[in-house]
């Protein structure tokens, strides 16, 4: 039987890949001295608490999230999302789309910056994402 922990941390390695940029550790390894509760904190209450809830399959948990990130406008974060929605399943033109269909919502600089994100983070991933309209 695994300990909350191990399921916290598995949730987690259900969103991230090793060769996807930026990870959660990273941001945690970063910040170790700082703050060195913060690894702990986004593994065991955002993945743990939040993300292990049912209601959602993991693609959708992710594309919301990428949602209101795009509408916070902060961009380091949203890459980081950006690669843990495309490990957890959503294809680059679901992001794009995603994306786009917010500027009623929060404006055409935003998603422009967001768009760029995306772009950066589908090529660091090798991805061509096109789409048709």
């Amino acid at each position: 039987m695994e300990t909350r922990h191990e399921r916290d941390v598995n949730k987690l390695k259900e969103f991230t890949s090793q060769d996807a940029g930026s990870t959660h550790d990273g941001i945690a390894n970063a910040l170790e001295q700082l703050a060195p509760a913060i690894g702990e904190w986004i593994t065991d209450f955002a993945y743990g608490d939040v993300y292990s809830r049912e209601g959602l399959p993991n693609r959708d948990r992710a594309l919301v999230t990428i949602s209101t990130l795009v509408t916070q406008g902060t961009e380091p974060q949203l890459a980081l999302h950006i690669n843990t929605g495309l490990t957890a399943g959503l294809s680059g033109e679901e992001i794009v789309e995603a994306i786009m269909h917010l500027v009623p919502y929060t404006g055409f600089p935003r998603v422009l910056n967001a768009l760029d994100v995306a772009k950066s983070v589908f090529e660091e991933r090798g991805l061509t994402v096109t789409t048709t309209v």
